[in-house]
């Protein structure tokens, strides 16, 4: 087999960079994505446990108000 000349090697390198570059790309791409949903998710939930404190603290208010206890003397 003969050897490649630097040239040929050249442009077979630059051919694997950009295979490889295409490689990176979509990965990042899909990254990107799951990035977006997470976030979105992250909001959602955080939106719900907003809303869940809310019902819990209108709740404490309906609670009737304990006497306080009195120390025995």
């Amino acid at each position: 087999m003969a050897s490649l000349s630097p040239l040929d090697q050249i442009a077979e390198r630059v051919e694997h960079l950009l295979v490889r570059h295409e490689q990176l790309q979509r990965t990042n791409e899909l990254l990107a994505e799951q990035v977006a949903a997470l976030t979105q998710e992250r909001d959602s939930l955080r939106s719900r446990l907003q809303a869940a404190r809310h019902r819990i603290d209108a709740l404490i208010e309906r609670l009737p108000a304990t006497p306080e206890t009195k120390d025995p003397e």
